[in-house]
């Protein structure tokens, strides 16, 4: 028998900890590009994440949200039931990296 994941803001976070930025080979988490994920449970799991990109114009921003939402999907959550919102306000900056992020990019 299977054992049933039960999906908390944790679980998600740690899903994306596995989408890596092509770009720097770090964590989206550790990149500071997750501002916020919530779980909704009415009746069934939905998944919000709002998140940033490096700058408004990333040529990265399809890939990224493709990447998320494969990634929870992995939990057993419907896509349509992902939502990924981008938002800007407040525009990512160095400070929002990882203790770990600063020190595997050398910082």
């Amino acid at each position: 028998m299977t054992k049933k994941i039960r999906i908390t803001k944790n679980t998600v976070i740690e899903k994306l900890a596995e989408v890596i930025d092509p770009e720097v080979n770090l964590s989206i988490v550790d990149l500071g590009l997750i501002y916020q994920v919530e779980v909704k449970r009415n009746p069934v799991t939905q998944i919000i994440v709002k998140m940033t990109l490096t700058t408004p114009g990333c040529p990265l921003f399809s890939y990224f949200e493709e990447a998320v939402v494969n990634k929870i999907e992995e939990l057993k959550i419907d896509k349509k039931n992902i939502k990924v919102e981008f938002v800007f306000d407040p525009p990512w900056s160095i400070e929002r990296i990882s203790k770990k992020g600063r020190q595997l990019l050398g910082l």
